[in-house]
């Protein structure tokens, strides 16, 4: 449900028109220009916009959420299905026998950067926060992931067991952001959920006493080899950490084997790494982490490999899944979005997953402004918002199963981030103002999160001629159909959805738009 504008509010719409408009439809959007192609949506302690339950019309009609660089976030609509075709010159076609996968989720990280931005902000607009991504009225996320210890959005390094040589791991404590802040936001997200949260848990590095080069930064590895003492050890950390967040009533869906492995094998690489080739990882997952998992009380938490780019695919999955023993200890494969560009999305995601169908492809990390060409937060960018909808579109078209976002919030200049890597968000905190902002690229991921509910199956679309829209088709649970369509293009697009099981529904995608359909078949 929308809230209730309060005077503050109406009060900077009246005297700072320039800066705030007010978005027509039930999701009223305080929008703030900052420069860019686009606004952002301003939120305090009192108010923020917010799309509701977005439930269904019933039969013969659709529903339509759209989000544009006009301004529209997430603005809803209601038509009726035609029975007849309305005569567009494009046409697109459910094909609700080509069945595919389904989906598991979306969300993003709760790194130490994100839990020291929420909590920077007042107790009333901490809560709203986490109400926009978790609640009902927000945008549905069913994914957090964890960092184990320290990465770059730290404020400093650390890890669980610092203590050299402590191979019983006698000293393993978790640190005060975890207990502070993390496990706190965690709770209290899963309060707000409707269901429980999905935690993924990733590694940065192993504590420096265990790795080649003594240190948690640059290239090294784990000394010894797979099944000896250091791997063993990492493995049973692993197992510490599931324990430690237990006691607080917090269970993780799935672990993996570690962040970008491959970056702990870069000369002077500048934050936090631990380096395996796809051999060694093969390895310790099938004498190590796996048999540890397996006679832990966790048995039943995914193990994923790689958390890496998918240009280490369809090799980096070849070496591990090939192995029988490795094999049967892994569930998934888990794909960073960075340097996509430079490999299809048909040969990486799309080969592995017809050489092993049985393992499922899911997104953990993305972020914009990670780019030196075009770094840092970009308040109000909709041609991010883009960057996001379409590496989504095509990810779930080569059958990832979830896409995670990186930070869950970051303050305005892209952190806190110890080695100055910083990023963008698709929410900006402003402590000062005790405010948040809501990028595009929440409104962007919203489209996908809030819709496409777990179990939901992804089936055929067809277009009836060359289009430069991009799109992908579920059937959910309850066997409503849901349809999302990034436009992409300069231009406003018109078309047809016909669904033999439905009938016709008449579109128009407005030029660098995000539309999300949704309807009842019976």
């Amino acid at each position: 449900m929308a809230f209730p504008l309060p005077p503050s509010v109406v009060l900077v719409f009246v005297f700072i028109a320039s800066e705030v408009i007010l978005c027509s439809g039930s999701n009223k959007c305080v929008a703030r220009n900052f420069g860019h192609d686009s606004v952002v949506c301003e939120c305090n302690s009192t108010y923020c916009d917010s799309v509701g339950l977005a439930t269904l019309p019933p039969l013969g009609h659709y529903s339509s959420y759209l989000s544009s660089i006009a301004g529209s976030r997430l603005e809803a609509n209601q038509g009726q299905v035609q029975v007849n075709t309305t005569g567009a010159g494009l046409r697109l076609t459910i094909v609700p026998y080509q069945k595919y996968q389904r989906i598991r989720g979306f969300g993003g990280a709760m790194t130490d950067a994100a839990a020291i931005n929420i909590f920077s902000l007042s107790d009333g607009a901490r809560e709203q926060l986490l109400r926009q991504y978790f609640s009902n009225e927000g945008i549905g996320y069913s994914i957090v992931r964890v960092p184990m210890a320290s990465c770059d959005f730290s404020t400093r390094l650390y890890t669980y067991a610092d203590k050299p040589g402590d191979y019983n791991l006698s000293s393993f404590t978790l640190a005060p952001e975890d207990m502070k802040m993390k496990i706190p936001l965690l709770q209290q997200a899963q309060a707000m959920s409707p269901n429980s949260l999905s935690l993924l848990a990733s590694a940065w590095s192993a504590p420096a006493w265990m790795k080649t080069n003594n240190a948690l930064t640059g290239k090294g590895s784990l000394k010894g080899q797979p099944g000896g003492k250091e791997h063993k050890t990492w493995a049973q950390y692993y197992i510490r950490f599931l324990e430690e967040y237990a006691k607080y009533n917090l269970t993780f869906w799935a672990v993996t084997t570690g962040n970008e492995p491959s970056a702990g094998y870069m000369t002077n690489y500048s934050f936090q790494a631990l380096g395996f080739t796809p051999e060694e990882q093969r390895d310790w997952v099938a004498m190590d982490l796996g048999p540890a998992m397996h006679a832990s009380s966790f048995p039943h938490t995914h193990i994923l490999i790689l958390d890496d780019n998918r240009l280490l695919l369809p090799h980096w999955a070849r070496v591990v899944l090939s192995d029988v023993h490795a094999g049967r200890y892994i569930h998934g494969v888990a794909v960073h979005w960075y340097l996509d560009s430079l490999v299809p999305a048909e040969i990486s995601l799309g080969v592995t997953h017809h050489l092993y169908p049985e393992y499922y492809l899911f997104g953990t990390e993305a972020c914009a402004g990670w780019n030196p060409l075009d770094r840092g937060v970009k308040l109000g960018s909709w041609d991010r918002a883009e960057q996001y909808a379409h590496d989504i579109i095509e990810d779930l078209n080569h059958y990832m199963v979830g896409w995670t976002d990186w930070n869950l919030a970051l303050d305005q200049t892209g952190g806190p981030n110890w080695v100055k890597n910083f990023v963008d968000s698709p929410v900006i905190v402003d402590a000062k103002l005790d405010v948040f902002y809501k990028q595009p690229s929440f409104y962007s991921m919203a489209h996908f999160s809030k819709f496409l509910w777990e179990g939901s199956q992804r089936v055929g679309v067809s277009a009836s001629k060359e289009t430069k829209l991009e799109f992908s088709a579920f059937i959910r649970p309850d066997d409503s159909v849901v349809l999302i369509i990034l436009n992409r293009s300069p231009s406003e697009i018109q078309f047809e959805v016909w669904d033999p099981a439905a009938g016709y529904i008449p579109c128009t995608a407005p030029a660098h738009s995000l539309l999300t359909l949704a309807w009842n078949t019976h």
